[in-house]
């Protein structure tokens, strides 16, 4: 059994300027909180600094090492799995590059524990718009693209491709995480309506999310056109009752 009830997953691939940072200041939280770190097989370096790092902080932070650059979907559907195998309750998704602020942790963690949400995101659209350091242009494709899915989708949440979220398990449990189709930013809304359109609460928690200074961004078009295009067929497999629950505890 877990002896924390809070588990971290930041993927990562190429990493090396923000991995240390970002481990020590959730270490350094009032709440405690496990790490799991999923690396695909960055050529930076990124996992050797965490491996050092593992040696400082036993049994609370830990690594898995992948193939190669797989994507931000299966990389979070490993931790998932990793995290559900080792009964933690709450399960988080974080960027490493300092765009979501570890504080926050904390605020998505009592959104769900005193709150009575199922789940919680990290919210910069619902009290306006909450982002610094991004050129205007992809403020507005970031704002229109989740209203974009609302229409389609028929969900209420403000920020759907949000990445910083807090899963209680049985959220995690009942999603068919085999059949999670996207790998890019369209993974983030394909988790929020599988979750939405079997009934869980979802509370947005605002948030100022900070584009990195370190680093680089890892969108590209590709990504984009996935999440766009992936709504239609998203919307279409809730209407023919595809997304089923697996198991709920």
């Amino acid at each position: 059994m877990a002896s924390i009830d809070s588990l971290v997953i930041i993927p990562t691939y190429n990493e090396k300027e923000n991995i240390e940072s970002i481990i020590r200041t959730v270490f350094s939280l009032e709440k405690e909180f496990d790490v799991l770190i999923v690396d695909d097989n960055s050529p930076d370096g990124t996992a050797s600094i965490v491996r050092r790092l593992m040696d400082e902080f036993p049994n609370k932070l830990f690594m898995e090492e992948r193939s190669g650059k797989l994507g931000l979907g299966t990389a979070y559907i490993h931790g998932f799995q990793w995290g559900l195998r080792r009964h933690y309750t709450y399960i988080f998704e974080m960027d490493a590059d300092f765009s979501h602020n570890p504080n926050d942790l904390i605020r998505l963690y009592q959104a769900c524990t005193t709150e009575g949400a199922d789940m919680s995101v990290g919210s910069r659209y619902i009290t306006g718009v909450n982002v610094v350091n991004w050129p205007m242009g992809r403020v507005l494709m970031s704002y229109y693209a989740s209203a974009y899915v609302r229409i389609i989708t028929r969900m209420k949440i403000r920020d759907t491709t949000a990445g910083f979220v807090c899963y209680h398990r049985k959220v995690l449990e009942a999603i068919n995480l085999k059949k999670i189709k996207f790998i890019g930013y369209a993974f983030q809304i394909e988790m929020k309506y599988s979750a939405w359109h079997l009934g869980f609460q979802i509370k947005e928690v605002p948030i100022i999310f900070t584009d990195r200074t370190d680093g680089t961004s890892k969108m590209n078009k590709r990504i984009f056109k996935e999440a766009v295009f992936g709504v239609i067929n998203l919307r279409w497999r809730g209407l023919t009752g595809r997304i089923k629950p697996v198991h709920i505890s």
